[in-house]
Parts: C-alpha cells; structure tokens; sequence
C-alpha cells in the first residue's frame, strides 16, 4: 500500500470517527494535521535509511573493487610466474569480486530510486501540510469572528444594555438637576454691584416717599393755620 494510500486511510477513518462523535471541524483540522506531521517524520526517517543504504552500498562497492583489481594484479603476476593454478585461483576470486560489486550496484540502484520516490513523498506531504495549515489558520479566524459576532449581537439585544441604558439616563437627569440647582445658587450668590444696584433703589423709594408725605400732609397742614 503506498504512502499516501495510507495516510488518506488513517485521515479519513478518524475523520468519520470523529463526525460520528459531533467534534467540532477545527478539532478535525488539528487531527488531519497532526497526522500528516507525523507521516512526515515517518517519510524523513525513511528517506534518510535509503540515503545510508545508498552510501553503504558505494562503501562496498568501493571494497569488491579494490578486491577485484588485486585479485587480477595477482592472476597477471602467476601467470609471469607460471603458476596457472594460483592464476586460475586468483580469476575465481575475482570473479566473485565481479559478482558482489554488480549485486552492490544493482542493491544501490533500489537504493536511489527509494530516495527519490521519498524525496517526492516529501515534497508532496510539505505541500500539503502547508495547505492544511493555512485552512486551519483559516477556520480558526473565521471561527473567533464569528464567536465576536455571537457576543456583540448577544449583548445588543441583552436586555441588560437596556436597563443599563436606562440607569445611565436617570444618571444624565440627576446630573441635569445638580448643574441646574447650582445655577441657581449662583444666581443668588449677593455681590458688590447688586448691592450697590440696590442701595440706590432703595434711595430713590426713600425720596419719593418723602415727596409723597410731603404732597399728602401739605394741604391739611394749611387750612389748620387759616382755622
């Protein structure tokens, strides 16, 4: 089963797992991504094992071969000294040499071809990851607006605004009647001009009452003298 065949497996067995708990998305979301985060680590550490079997490969490859060319350094120099049974011996293991090299070879092709098929596993599960991270952060914004919405509009038709709207009103009167109360005061408050104001009405009354009296005892006055 390949990688990705997996994953969908495991993503969407939760997923339906989940569904048939009544989760909420954004905690489907983190679900998705926690397992595509673990998948990659799984994708990395396997890319890595085919990156050191590769270079184990070229080790070995690298070992047959010096083997292979001492065995042949050794066939040359028996046949100069016409020992063609350690010459036969020294082709033999070479040829075994020969044979353990084309096995490396062959082992580190696989080799490469598991490292690129991870490599590409990679850049895949990445892109993807990134996906998942962005409609998350997504839903995650969408989600705290609408829970704003939820709490304002809540609060506008909260019959509390309402009565705190109310209290807030008989605050402003009584604010109201204190400013109007301590005009009045102050309107009362004596000070020099009036006083003066009304000093010089209260002359003006004294002297036209003096006229008054004057105009009213006058007559009677004189016809007791003529009596």
């Amino acid at each position: 089963m390949g990688l990705f065949s997996r994953l969908g497996d495991i993503i969407n067995s939760n997923i339906n797992a989940m569904l048939d708990g009544a989760e909420n998305p954004e905690k489907i979301a983190r679900l998705i991504i926690q397992e595509m985060e673990d998948t990659l680590v799984e994708v990395r550490t396997a890319a890595a094992r085919a990156m050191a079997d590769k270079k184990e490969m070229e080790r070995e490859i690298a070992h047959y071969t010096k083997q292979r060319d001492e065995w042949a350094a050794k066939a040359e120099l028996a046949i100069d000294k016409g020992r063609e049974d350690l010459a036969r011996g020294a082709l033999t293991a070479k040829q075994k040499a020969d044979s353990e090299i084309e096995r490396r070879q062959e082992a580190m092709k696989v080799a490469e071809e598991a490292f690129e098929k991870r490599q590409q596993d990679l850049a895949k599960l990445q892109d993807k990851l990134s996906e998942a991270k962005a409609k998350h952060r997504a839903l995650m914004m969408r989600r705290e607006a609408a829970e704003q919405r939820i709490r304002v509009r809540s609060q506008v038709h909260d019959g509390k605004v309402d009565d705190a709207l109310a209290r807030y009103a008989h605050v402003e009167r009584k604010v109201d009647e204190m400013e109007a109360y301590a005009d009045q005061i102050k309107g009362r408050e004596p000070n020099l001009q009036a006083e003066f104001e009304a000093l010089e009405r209260n002359e003006s009354v004294e002297k036209e009452l003096e006229a008054l009296k004057a105009r009213r005892t006058g007559p009677s006055q004189s016809s007791e003298t003529e009596g």
